[in-house]
């Protein structure tokens, strides 16, 4: 050791030495000495030596740098010129931090916890998280933050007063640091072996890496000094000079030379060439002049030895390549080779950088990098030097095996970096960052492309991103993706990006890998064998590789002067969908059966679409493209929408779950406004811009429910199943509706927009603010800055939902804080088109016009079912007026016309839903027709338009009144339509007709279509194309040409409005139920909006549009009038075919017999409410039904029991006992009162601290021991109780059952393989009436209740003959009763008690095995069972009644179990407590046996339990009047311990004064009864002992007589409750209730002790006493025991008296308001038991005690912290607070379960594991009922989910 000192001192002296020289004149020579030292001392050979030569090392270091003064002081010195303004600690993940919305510039601004709580931030917008990636604080960066939230550290500007650096302070450390760092790098490449076969040996890289942990740590230690020595170390980091000196490998250095060219193969290995070998292009070098072009024309010359290094990996991949596609190689033409493999290193940093690379940045390194980050000229440098090396770290990432965790590491790098908009501008400009990041991200996808196969398989050129490689199933892309988001959310960034062509170029090939990924192929045969979940994969690439980087460049596009960008962006866009067309060889029919939900390039056209109307006022027009391509663009997402609708008609069943669940992703709220509402909006502008009648038309195709769109009553669809094709008509029909209303992106503000998808989320179901916050589409891009929360949030939200506060049920189970809607928001705003679209699941939709059903009930504005009400739409923007052109096509009248017939003619797979539909949109064609018609000239005109006879014109007003005679429709040749002969035609208008007037033609949508698509493409394109064209269209002739098809004609001579009035006499099942409201109030037309017609069923819908139609055309209403005049003839009774009758009513019997199962539930359920409510009430005692147990009547002489599983009722009897279904439970609880009015609080500091000996068990078990030291044992087992902890507490549900029952009810559950939440075979059940948890079953004692009936008779009999019959009956022997089913079953209900508590709460005899310890328990159980129930009723018995406690208890059952034992055993008589205070003692010469110790005095011994000793030893049942002897006498030994504990807390003085007071009156007429004799009497009778010879007492304040009075009635209460309470459950009778204050009167005249002629006003307490023998001998007696006692030991006479006990009742610990209180406190906190900071930290709300939660670091015997802790402290029952999860976990025995968290947030919401991490508060009505269930024992009864924890917690 000497030998160590010495060396230090050396070294010191050294140091001390070089640096005056180095000072002085001599410097060079120093100068070449200091490099030689450390030449030697930091070889690289020497530090592979292991730890010992390191340390060494860096001693030297330290010795050097500090110039040979101690380190500590140096340290201090270096500190002194810190003008450290940034806070920048640097943390790990799993760290908790802060984010600040409301302080906060950039979105990914976060604090450390120390400055988040010294700045001010209270009431803004912040939360807590645990870091994921690590990050640093970015307290005093006003780049991130607004400097008002800066903390109060780093809010001084301080450069100005920061002394300047003195020169020689730091001379040495710019010396030896060159030295140092290259050392390590030294290290680093000595380390490093290029690994065979790219598999690097990751043991090698750890063991370099804990070599060189000391040197990284020292640097690390380094950069804590502040800024002072930051910019020393960055000098030498960033010099290229010292670089050059000590690296290049020139020089004699053999060393140094080995090591360069180890690293110039390491460059090689990589794949990176040293510049020298290339073209000179480097990027370091380019002049600001070059621009990208450039560049990229030098690409074609590196491109071939690009190919090199890929090569190689893509041959190991090939032979896992996912299925059997192979993989396609890009040429690289596309991208800047130099930018993939060029690098040149010319300082330490950019080496360490590399190297840093190469070890998968070790959490050290990253450290260290991250900790000189304050520095500014290191920032920037480093920035430069990450982004040089940003392509090599992406080929190591993909590499990678550990990419998760180097994932997190590369962006706790990057986004420190790159949230900085300076910065990142800098090097935008400087580096080329954003080619860079194209360059480097198309790289990364290009390693897993394949080719498509959507449409063309064969010919398809496109390739598409391969959604199974675990490049995309890993998510390893996030972190370059998570960068490019990042730097693009700067203005600056992105202004460069849209404005450069070859990077938009570039760009939009990127999202092309993605257009058409992870093809669905519907399944048509077999089930797929496996289902692939690469669809998650899928969407999660597209929104973060393609749909957040569109967000971040849509959020700059907001204002006129970017339109340009848009230009460039939709141009480009739209020629790479015209390639991808190309590529996949689509022409205009898509190929069927095959869907991709994925179309990014659609989808960033039609956002950029959507911004440049909305924001930037551009003509729609000028950047639309052609009509053709029009028509292409709307097949894929129209496509998409087609497979929803067969998805969710079962039609995708065989391709297994995974195709639900993307059909529900893309609907899914984080996905919906990036997929489904651009794809919507797209298929809108298509339309506006599009002729209509092709458009309806296509949509039908697509929905393939064309051939069903026909008249006749038959017909066949080639192209689906009949039972899909009903809900294929409702998807069809919903899916115009939803184009033609939603405005989303045609004209809605953005509050607006959030409106209405709140009210749409809330009208599904009432919601907590989180999942609101959750489900609302918020604009995705995180750094958008629009954050879910932001103000217009609030306030809309406030606007249309009320907040329903948190409730509790009675059943225990706890509401969070709701938000539902308001009245008007039902009335006014429900819009189901919206609930529709936003719906993930199909059962929302039902559980919305639930909801309103039940409003509209409610609010008695309509008692029926109704429909989903219109709601009025936002106008539409001018740009998309051509969207209304669909409501007005001839196409979509004929359809609307066709479904009217079909639905009033019952055609088979029609539903309500689709008459619904038909209706919506025939309203929304009247709302917006063009402005009214000229009537006139339109029928005039009529004729010559009426060429294709259905309809002249397209407007809806007035094609509605249009009647249409005759249709010719195909059918097949069984149809009845066939056998009807054609009639002559008659033309609609009754004019001379031409050949068809009259009769419409075979209308086919798909041949309209054709026809449609042939006009367009002329007009667009020369025959050239014509050549392609007939080949696709042939697909499509063949179905229409099934032989057996002929043509009929139908008779039909309806309009659209006739139709409509005969469905409302369908609707209402009247005839002539409409007639029209105009005839009668001319005011409904000028007035339409009639509130009667807002909400209603299908009836109010017709009556609606006929009122509408009227009000736009008074044609119209003149053809109503007519219509209603004809009186329609009865409609006769349909014949349908049986086979259509059976599918009809099929669907009638599932809705009916549907509609039968809900109303049985109903019944059901409410059957078993009150059924809960008679037979579960817990606390409430006004409901309970009086049990069978309690008889009513007194004159019945047996006690009769139902059993509840055989149903027989009946007397329990000796050979077949019924019993009580009850909880056994070992309890604690008493054991935790304490004697202080204040509950304790749980500690939050390190001050506060919890000790347990103040409890009652503590004081309990003290007076046993020291009893047991004084005294013989079995006499000291008979002075207490015990019980307090662990004592066993027995519950019932109240429920009977025969004990055979019983047996065979446990066999059943043991053989009944159902996982139970309890365990069979510890005898655990559940009551099979109640399902309440139960354990054992107690016997009822047979018999007559006799003692009920005993106790009026008052006895004569005189005090003397009582106390000698209880004397005598104690001594008869109990006998065991004989062998009966009764008795067996008695002893094995003891045994379950027994067995319920651990062994050592049932041993306290010092000798083993000693029959006291069971009498002890005995009747210790009784005292737990009492005093609980005195906890139970609030700790005294005022409130009196036979509350729900007594109905429900079974404390006289157990009495009579516990009385068979204990009479077993009998008491010896001459120790008989009974003897000792009814007798006086004859021979006083008993003190020869002195050799065994004395038992304990009378005075000694607890009254309560004496009670329960002589109670339960007496033969049962037991008489009355007995029990009021027994009460009598132990009511005066307890006077005297009353008299005795206030003798000791008298003054001297004042306790001469009562000795002499008391001798005055001793010998009046009552001076027995007077406390003033009998005080001065024990006074006397003490003083003979040493009991008042210890000087301090405490002494009680005034000593005059009230309070004196005070103190005796206080300290006998405890005592008489418990003895009312027996007295209630062993005979019967109701308590008494009272005031506080005459508690004692009222319960001693209860008892029999006071003789009723006492007046109140001067009742004295000694007046109940009632003395068996004279009271004066007696307390002579008992005092001479203490006495002589008292001799012996002196010190313990005191303190064994009995104090006047003072318990509060049990509470649990006090919690703080705020949980960051306990949080901040705790998690960090170290265990007491294993010193380390737990994983799971827990703590115990009983006691305080911090715990390990399933930490393995504290287990013990195989139990786990908390589960031994639960035994320990609460005998089995634990209370936990998770502190990580703020969650509350209740274990009880072997089992465990969440009970839920007594911490919210301010909208009333839990917050489980802290995933929001907003501030909670403490919720007191929660955390009263936690207390309330374990303080009454209920957790079993009211928590429901438990589980066993295998001693696992």
């Amino acid at each position: 050791m000497a030998g160590t000192g010495a060396r230090g001192r050396d070294k010191r002296a050294t140091a001390a030495r070089l640096k005056t020289e180095l000072g002085g004149e001599s410097g060079t020579a120093a100068a070449g000495e200091l490099r030689a030292l450390l030449e030697r001392v930091l070889a690289p050979a020497a530090g592979t030596g292991g730890g010992e030569a390191a340390a060494e090392a860096l001693e030297w270091c330290r010795c050097l740098l500090s110039g040979g003064e101690p380190w500590d002081s140096f340290v201090q010195a270096v500190r002194a010129y810190d003008p450290a303004t940034l806070c920048g600690l640097v943390w790990t993940a799993n760290f908790v931090a802060y984010r600040c919305r409301t302080c906060g510039i950039s979105p990914c601004m976060s604090l450390c916890a120390e400055c988040f709580h010294q700045g001010e931030h209270a009431g803004h917008d912040y939360n807590m998280f645990r870091s994921q990636a690590g990050g640093a604080c970015d307290c005093g960066d006003s780049n991130v933050m607004r400097e008002a939230g800066f903390c109060k550290r780093h809010r001084i500007k301080s450069n100005s007063n920061v002394p300047c650096v003195p020169k020689d302070l730091l001379m040495m450390s710019e010396l030896v640091l060159p030295q140092f760092i290259f050392s390590l790098i030294q290290h680093l490449r000595e380390g490093y072996n290029e690994p065979a076969l790219d598999l690097p040996s990751e043991k090698d890289l750890h063991k370099i890496l804990q070599v060189l942990e000391p040197h990284v740590s020292f640097l690390e230690d380094l950069t804590k000094m502040g800024g002072a020595m930051r910019s020393v170390l960055t000098q030498v980091l960033t010099s290229q000079q010292f670089y050059k000196d000590l690296s290049s490998g020139v020089g004699e250095n053999a060393c140094a030379k080995k090591s360069h060219e180890k690293y110039l193969i390491a460059l090689k290995g990589s794949g990176l060439a040293f510049p020298e070998d290339k073209i000179a292009c480097g990027m370091q070098e380019q002049g600001a002049g070059t621009s990208t072009l450039a560049v990229q024309g030098l690409a074609g010359a590196t491109a071939t030895s690009g190919q090199g290094d890929s090569s190689d990996e893509e041959d190991q991949d090939g032979s896992q390549g996912v299925g059997k596609r192979k993989r396609v190689k890009l040429s690289s033409t596309t991208k800047d080779q130099s930018i993939m493999d060029v690098l040149k290193h010319k300082c330490f940093l950019e080496e360490l950088l590399f190297w840093t690379i190469k070890y998968e940045f070790p959490q050290k390194m990253v450290t260290f990098l991250l900790n000189m980050l304050p520095d500014q000229d290191y920032k920037i440098a480093f920035t430069k030097t990450f982004v040089q090396h940003y392509a090599f770290i992406m080929k190591t990432l993909k590499k990678s095996h550990e990419s998760d965790t180097m994932s997190n590491r590369i962006v706790h790098i990057s986004v420190q970096l790159f949230s900085n908009e300076e910065l990142a501008r800098q090097v935008t400009e400087e580096c080329q960052l954003l080619d860079i990041m194209v360059t480097v991200l198309l790289y990364m996808m290009e390693s897993c492309l394949i080719k498509s196969e959507l449409q063309d398989e064969e010919n398809s050129l496109h390739v598409v991103v391969n959604c199974g490689e675990a490049l995309l199933k890993n998510n390893t892309y996030w972190p370059l993706v998570s960068d490019f988001i990042n730097i693009l959310s700067h203005q600056s960034v992105a202004k460069k990006f849209l404005e450069d062509h070859g990077l938009l170029v570039t760009w939009m090939n990127f999202v092309s890998f993605f257009q058409g990924m992870n093809l669905n192929k519907r399944e048509l045969n077999e089930h797929v064998e496996f289902e692939s979940q690469t669809y998650y994969a899928a969407f999660a690439a597209e929104l973060e590789a393609c749909a957040q980087p569109m967000w971040g460049l849509l959020s700059h596009c907001k204002v006129r002067e970017t339109q340009e960008y848009t230009r460039n962006v939709v141009r480009y866009c739209l020629e790479a969908l015209q390639d991808w067309f190309d590529a996949i060889n689509f022409v205009d029919e898509p190929a069927p059966n095959q869907v991709t939900f994925h179309l990014p390039l659609h989808r960033y056209f039609a956002m950029f679409l959507s911004k440049a109307v909305k924001c930037q006022e551009l003509d729609l027009d000028t950047i639309l493209p052609d009509q053709e391509m029009l028509m292409k663009l709307m097949i894929h997402p129209l496509q998409i929408q087609a497979s929803l609708s067969e998805i969710h008609s079962n039609m995708w069943v065989r391709n297994g779950l995974q195709i639900k669940g993307q059909a529900m992703t893309y609907v899914q709220s984080h996905f919906c406004n990036s997929m489904i509402d651009p794809d919507i909006y797209l298929l809108q502008v298509c339309a506006s811009r599009l002729d209509p009648d092709y458009f309806i038309s296509s949509v039908f195709e697509r929905f393939k429910v064309v051939d069903l769109l026909t008249m006749a009553s038959q017909h066949q669809n080639t192209v689906l199943d009949s039972e899909h094709e009903r809900s294929m008509l409702e998807g069809a029909l919903t899916f115009l509706v939803l184009l033609l209303s939603l405005r989303l992106h045609l004209g809605m503000t953005d509050d607006e927009i959030l409106r209405a998808e709140m009210v749409a989320q809330l009208c599904m179901n009432d919601r907590t603010h989180s999942s609101l916050l959750d489900l609302i589409p918020e604009n995705p891009n995180p750094k958008s800055g629009i954050i879910p929360g932001s103000l217009s949030f609030e306030s809309v939200l406030s606007a249309v939902a009320d907040f329903k506060a948190p409730v509790f049920e009675p059943g225990g189970s706890m509401q969070q804080g709701m938000y539902t809607p308001k009245a008007e928001v039902w009335d006014k705003e429900f819009d189901p088109v919206m609930v529709i679209l936003r719906t993930v699941y199909r059962r929302d939709v039902q559980s919305a016009m639930d909801r309103y059903t039940a409003f509209l009930k409610q609010s008695g504005k309509f008692p029926g079912n109704p429909w989903p009400p219109y709601k009025k739409r936002t106008p539409l923007h001018p740009s998309y007026k051509g969207l209304i052109k669909l409501l007005h096509c001839k196409t979509l009248h004929i359809v609307l016309f066709t479904l009217l017939y079909k639905i009033l003619m019952d055609h088979q797979n029609l539903s309500e839903h689709v008459l619904c539909m038909v209706l919506y949109l025939i309203e929304l064609g009247l709302e917006n027709s063009s402005e009214q018609e000229s009537e006139e000239e339109e029928s005039a005109g009529g004729q010559e338009r009426c060429h294709d006879s259905w309809f002249p014109g397209s407007n809806l007003v007035s094609n509605m009144r249009h009647f249409i005679n005759y249709v010719r429709v195909r059918v097949p040749e069984t149809a009845p339509e066939v056998k009807r002969e054609p009639p002559a035609s008659t033309s609609s208008d009754g004019l001379a007709s031409s050949q068809n007037s009259g009769t419409a033609q075979v209308f086919s949508l798909v041949a309209e279509r054709r026809k449609k698509f042939q006009e367009i493409i002329n007009r667009n394109t020369s025959e050239a194309n014509q050549v392609v064209r007939p080949k696709t269209s042939m697909k499509w002739s063949a179905p229409g040409a099934t032989p057996q098809l002929t043509t009929a004609i139908l008779e039909v001579k309806e309009s659209i409005l006739s139709l409509l009035i005969k469905l409302h006499h369908k609707l209402s099942g009247k005839q002539n139920s409409y007639y029209p409201p105009w005839l009668d109030d001319v005011d409904v037309l000028i007035h339409p909006e009639i509130p009667r017609y807002s909400h209603g069923d299908g009836m109010t819908a017709v009556e609606r549009i006929l009122l509408k139609a009227a009000i736009q055309s008074r044609l119209n209403k003149r053809i109503i009038e007519e219509i209603c005049r004809k009186v329609t003839p009865p409609v006769p009774p349909k014949k349908i075919s049986s086979a259509e009758k059976k599918t009809l009513d099929k669907e009638e019997r599932r809705q009916k017999a549907r509609e039968r199962q809900q109303k049985l539930l109903a019944e059901f359920a409410s059957r078993q409410k009150s059924f809960m409510e008679t037979a579960m009430d817990v606390e409430s005692p006004e409901a309970d039904i009086a049990m069978e147990v309690a008889t009513s009547e007194q004159h019945v002489s047996e006690a009769i029991y139902d059993c509840v599983i055989c149903g027989q009722s009946g007397p329990s009897t000796e050979d077949r006992p019924t019993g009580l279904v009850v909880l056994l439970q070992a309890s604690s609880v008493l054991g935790q009162c304490r004697n202080s009015t204040e509950p304790k609080r749980l500690p939050t500091t390190e001050e506060e601290q919890i000790y347990p000996w103040d409890t009652c068990a503590a004081l309990h078990d003290v007076r046993l021991t020291t009893l047991q030291r004084y005294f013989k044992d079995s006499s000291c087992l008979q002075a207490v109780s015990i019980g307090w902890e662990g004592g066993v507490y027995v519950q019932t549900c109240g429920h009977t059952l025969h004990i055979d029952c019983h047996k065979s009810y446990m066999e059943s559950l043991r053989n009944d393989q159902v996982l139970q939440g309890f365990s069979v075979d510890k005898g655990e059940f559940t009551c099979p009436l109640c399902r309440q948890f139960a354990n054992s079953v107690l016997p009822c004692y047979p018999g007559n209740n006799v003692e009920r009936n005993l106790w009026q008779s008052h006895s004569n009999k005189c005090m003397q003959d009582l106390v000698q019959e209880v004397e005598d009956l104690q001594e008869q022997l109990g006998t065991f009763p004989s062998e009966t089913n009764l008795s067996k079953e008695m002893e094995s209900v003891m045994k379950d008690i027994k067995s319920t508590t651990q062994k050592k709460y049932t041993d306290y005899s010092k000798t083993l095995g000693s029959p006291d310890n069971d009498f002890l328990f005995m009747y210790s159980v009784a005292r737990t069972n009492l005093e609980l129930e005195l906890v139970h009723r609030g700790g005294n018995l005022c409130s009196g009644g036979a509350s729900t406690a007594g109905k429900r208890s079974c404390l006289n059952q157990l009495f009579h179990v516990l009385a068979m034992h204990m009479r077993l055993y009998s008491i010896d008589s001459a120790y008989n407590p009974w003897r000792k205070l009814t007798q006086p003692m004859q021979d006083k010469n008993q003190s020869k046996i002195s050799e065994e110790l004395p038992e304990v005095p009378v005075l000694y011994r607890d009254v309560s339990s004496l009670l329960l000793i002589q109670i339960l030893t007496m033969p049962q049942p037991l008489h009355k009047e007995h029990f009021t002897c027994i009460i009598k006498v132990l009511f005066t030994l307890l006077y005297t311990q009353a008299l005795a504990a206030l003798s000791v807390k008298c003054s001297p003085e004042d306790r001469m004064a009562w000795k002499e007071s008391g001798a005055l009156k001793k010998n009046t007429s009552s001076g027995e009864k007077s406390w003033e004799v009998l005080l001065g009497h024990v006074i006397s009778e003490l003083s003979k002992g040493k009991m008042y010879e210890e000087g301090e007492t405490e002494e009680l304040t005034v000593v005059n007589p009230d309070s004196v009075e005070c103190y005796l009635q206080q300290f006998c209460l405890p005592f008489l409750r418990i003895t009312s309470l027996l007295q209630h459950h062993l005979f019967g009778g109701d308590l008494p209730s009272c005031q506080e204050d005459e508690e004692f009167t009222v319960l001693a005249s209860c008892l029999g002790l006071l003789p009723s002629f006492q007046s109140a006003h001067q009742f004295t307490s000694a007046s109940c006493l009632d003395w068996p023998v004279p009271a004066f001998d007696m307390i002579s007696q008992w005092c001479s025991e203490l006495a002589s006692f008292g001799d012996r030991h002196p010190d313990q006479v005191k303190a064994l008296l009995i104090q006047e006990p003072k318990w509060d009742l049990p509470r649990l610990l006090q919690l703080p308001e705020n949980y960051n209180t306990i949080f901040q406190y705790y998690h960090r906190k170290t265990c007491t038991v294993c010193t380390k900071v737990p994983k799971d930290p827990a703590v115990c709300l009983v006691c305080g005690t911090f715990v390990c939660l399933k930490g393995l670091c504290c287990k013990q015997q195989s139990y786990c912290e908390c589960v031994l802790h639960s035994q320990n402290c609460g005998a089995g029952t634990g209370i936990f607070l998770l502190i990580n999860a703020s969650v509350i976990i209740i274990i009880r025995g072997h089992r465990f379960c969440l009970w839920g968290s007594v911490y919210l947030d301010a909208h009333g919401e839990e917050d489980r594991d802290l995933r929001r991490g907003k501030p909670l508060y403490i919720c007191k009505e929660r955390y009263k009922v936690l207390e309330q269930q374990w303080v009454s024992h209920t957790f079993d009864h009211i928590n429901k989910r438990w589980g066993p924890h295998y001693n696992g917690l």
